[in-house]
């Protein structure tokens, strides 16, 4: 496979959002006009960290295909299976070096926070936080995933 090639989507995402709802991301702006096109590949990422929020998105949405197909081929996983049980429901930005439109290289740390969902009513959600420091390359004009640094 080409390092840009396309993946192709294993599934559909979990939920579909309206492109008039606030996006997942926190951005400020609705998600038609914000991960939208990208998840739905109408545009790439222009930045390190906005590939990074629409990753953010991906997950909140459920979308493993898009996750897959952002993530740099030298370091993609096979397949990736989502935990229908999390609820990820808030994106912090901690701070970020490179990753800009010039750049080739960047990094992104965040806090995402998440929400699992109970089994049974009986059973109370819990709450948690994945801290992060994400590495991304540009390849062929394009941003990537490449792990955690």
């Amino acid at each position: 496979m080409a390092d840009n090639e396309r993946v192709t989507p294993t599934s559909d995402p979990i939920q579909t959002l309206a492109d008039s709802v606030r996006c997942p991301c926190l951005s400020g702006e609705v998600y038609g006009e914000c991960c939208g096109p990208f998840h739905r590949g109408q545009a790439h990422a222009p930045t390190a960290e906005r590939l990074m929020r629409s990753r953010y998105s991906a997950f909140a949405v459920g979308d493993a295909g898009y996750l897959l197909d952002t993530w740099h081929p030298r370091t993609r996983p096979g397949d990736l299976e989502l935990d229908p049980a999390l609820r990820w429901f808030r994106l912090d930005i901690l701070g970020r070096t490179g990753g800009g439109v010039l750049d080739s290289e960047g990094t992104v740390e965040f806090e995402a926070h998440y929400r699992t969902r109970p089994a049974t009513p009986d059973v109370s959600s819990t709450t948690g936080t994945q801290h992060e420091n994400s590495r991304f390359t540009r390849l062929d004009g394009r941003w990537f995933y490449v792990d955690a640094v």
